[in-house]
């Protein structure tokens, strides 16, 4: 590659490395660097063929313009300033750093010594100074030609009470699946492919939502014990797609994002701006820190040490308004340039955390709304981190929506068989409403979910009453404790018929109650055909047949996923399952009959002592055309049920997860005042008025 035999002023805007069609304009901010190089390396990023000194710095940006450079050239910066960890400043020009507006990376990073800043193993070790250079090991930047031809593409948009996310993750859904071309594996083609969307689309969810996609590092520790960070919370570029999910071409991401649109299927992302991969002050100097370490990250009181709201050794700075930019031009940069339709936030509670902690008008939740692109994306926050008052399920503005932890403990215990929750029980499946009738907030606010990825499997959770993590090589102590979940008599793999039947039935059960609840569904991708990980709840690290999904499906599996796929389109027919509006418990404009009730076995509707009993069984009512009546039994025997308002009602079955298919033999042909709900199942039923 021919290099600009020198380099010109460019402009402070737009941040990165921008090619204008004649060159590369590059700018990086620093408020704190003395000066900055740009490296400049050969088709392989093996050796630096040029350097240059960005030659102007204007409101704390440094900025150049290299004329006839060209896309696909790799580069990377050298940062110059104090090395000063008690006073917040780690800069070493001796290591090659990422531009954090880097929009395709090449390369891994192959650890060593060299990527640190300090001497490890020295007396105090990160006070001392490096000198070693890492540019052999490190990921180069790339500089992009952003065109692609989009043709006609546009978001579905499905209505947030149409929606039913699927969450899944991009190497691990197509690493096994037979029909994907073995070079398309695990990568975003992969995940694109016509049999994979046909499953999608025949399972009946509309919103696929990816694990972290963005560029993202393998801890050392992992690599050196032969592990991955499988899940990719380890961010370490912000713009850039990460490197192992593409076959070829960067384009990839935006090709996979076309088909799916093609399809009807919205892209959300799961986001991780709240740690960066460096971690600690004993942490790798990879891009952020070397850059201007006192700007990109909150700092103790003593400037050596980082705030830790994450649990991941350090937590972003968005209270800086550069930092706080460099999150909202991503966020720009994936809904205008490669037409995602949203956003999970990892972490949510540490984006909006100002110097007293985290509060509701966060300057973060402000830019968002006002930015006139990210105002009508899918903004989904994981209301919890690690630090002081971080669970705040409940506590975002207008505008957002919520993974709701509290929805999956209580459907969980519900099931396990725990008594005295009926109250929260009911208020979980009519939306939450304590938690999110407020400021205007619907229904859509509350995204519903019994598993995710970090935790069991929806089969695992009927199958182990312990984590079985021996896999990540830390003895077992990390993953949750807290499972909610039941073993139905035995731990693990089984032969067991008796066992075997009430664990598909438990799981009938979950995936009913999700199904039928107010709120927003999420699925967990290989739930719907009994994907295990073997009893291990926290496979971050597993990139292998633990967290692989395994597309072989036994009969068994097959008739699950066809009760997932009736269940789920029970709740896509009827509106009653997908209202936009918060239940009353009052009668509705031109009717006399409430918009939900709640009743006992008995068939009476419950008063205020009934809800303080220890019972596991319980009736709702839901009044709008067409009726419905749901009737939850998680006790281990047999209860007979009253319907409710019999006389002027015909009830018809629809629904009994005591057996596996609808029509099952001995169901009820015609309309029923009474039935028996067999322990611990679900029965549904339609109302027509006599």
């Amino acid at each position: 590659m021919a290099t600009p035999k020198h380099i010109e002023p460019g402009s402070a805007y737009p941040l990165g490395a921008t090619w204008d069609g004649t060159g590369v304009n590059f700018a990086l901010f620093s408020a704190n660097a003395e000066r900055v190089d740009v490296c400049i390396f050969d088709a392989r990023g093996r050796r630096e063929i040029a350097r240059y000194t960005l030659p102007e710095f204007t409101d704390e940006v440094w900025h150049g313009y290299l004329p006839d450079l060209r896309p696909g050239a790799l580069y990377g910066f050298r940062v110059y300033g104090p090395y000063d960890p008690q006073n917040g400043h780690r800069f070493n020009h001796h290591k090659l750093l990422i531009d954090p507006y880097a929009k395709a990376l090449s390369g891994p990073l192959r650890w060593s010594d060299a990527h640190y800043g300090y001497r490890i193993g020295a007396h105090r070790a990160d006070l001392t100074f490096d000198r070693r250079d890492n540019a052999s090991g490190m990921p180069k930047s790339v500089v992009v030609d952003p065109s692609f031809m989009w043709g006609s593409d546009r978001p579905p948009d499905v209505p947030w009470m149409r929606r039913v996310f699927y969450e899944t993750h991009v190497r691990g859904y197509t690493m096994l699946h037979p029909d994907v071309p073995p070079q398309a594996r695990g990568t975003f083609l992969g995940l694109s492919s016509p049999r994979v969307i046909e499953h999608l689309v025949d399972l009946g969810v509309t919103t696929v939502e990816l694990l972290p996609i963005h560029a993202f590092v393998d801890d050392r520790r992992l690599v050196e014990h032969r592990l991955r960070n499988y899940w990719g919370y380890n961010s370490i570029g912000f713009f850039a797609p990460e490197p192992r999910y593409l076959s070829t071409h960067h384009d990839e991401f935006k090709t996979m994002v076309k088909n799916l649109h093609e399809a009807g299927l919205e892209v959300v992302l799961d986001v991780v701006y709240n740690h960066t991969a460096e971690g600690n002050q004993l942490g790798p100097t990879l891009s952020f820190r070397g850059i201007d370490n006192a700007s990109y990250y909150r700092l103790a009181d003593d400037r050596r040490y980082y705030e830790d709201t994450t649990g991941c050794g350090n937590t972003l700075n968005l209270r800086h308004p550069r930092v706080l930019q460099m999150i909202a031009d991503s966020l720009r940069y994936w809904v205008e340039e490669m037409h995602v339709d949203g956003f999970r936030f990892d972490l949510a509670t540490s984006l909006a955390r100002e110097d007293e902690g985290y509060t509701y008008n966060a300057a973060f939740f402000k830019v968002l709304k006002q930015d006139p692109v990210l105002a009508r994306a899918k903004l989904i926050a994981e209301p919890w981190d690690v630090g002081m008052g971080g669970y705040q399920v409940g506590g975002f503005p207008p505008g957002w929506s919520e993974w709701n932890g509290k929805y999956r403990d209580t459907i969980r215990r519900f099931w396990q068989g725990n008594g005295g929750l009926l109250p929260e029980f009911a208020s979980r499946l009519a939306g939450s409403s304590d938690l999110f009738n407020r400021h205007g907030r619907r229904p859509r606010a509350s995204i519903n979910f019994v598993t995710v990825h970090d935790g069991f499997t929806l089969t695992d959770l009927v199958s182990y009453n312990h984590k079985a993590n021996e896999a990540n090589l830390e003895d077992n102590r990390d993953g949750t404790d807290d499972n909610a979940s039941w073993n139905c008599g035995t731990e693990g793999p089984t032969g067991d018929p008796a066992i075997l039947v009430l664990r598909e039935r438990q799981k009938r059960n979950l995936i009913s109650t999700l199904f039928l609840s107010l709120g927003v569904p999420m699925l967990l991708a290989g739930d719907e055909f009994g994907h295990t990980q073997r009893g291990n709840n926290n496979a971050y690290c597993q990139d292998n047949e633990i967290s692989w999904i395994d597309w072989n499906r036994s009969e068994r599996d097959l008739a699950f996923q066809h009760f997932v796929k009736t269940v789920m389109r029970l709740r896509r027919e009827h509106p009653a399952f997908q209202r936009d509006a918060f239940f009353t418990g009052r009668p509705q404009p031109g009717s006399d009959r409430k918009d939900i009730a709640w009743y006992t076995p008995a068939g009476t509707e419950k008063n205020d002592g009934d809800w303080g009993s220890d019972g596991r069984c319980i009736g709702v009512f839901f009044g709008d055309r067409p009726m419905f009546a749901v009737l939850f039994n998680a006790a281990d025997n047999d209860v007979e049920f009253t319907l409710p308002d019999a006389s002027s009602v015909q009830w018809y079955l629809l629904l009994d997860t005591a057996f596996d298919q609808p029509g099952h033999e001995g169901a009820p042909d015609g309309a029923v005042a009474e039935f028996t709900v067999h322990a611990r199942s679900i029965a549904v039923f339609n109302g027509i008025p006599a």
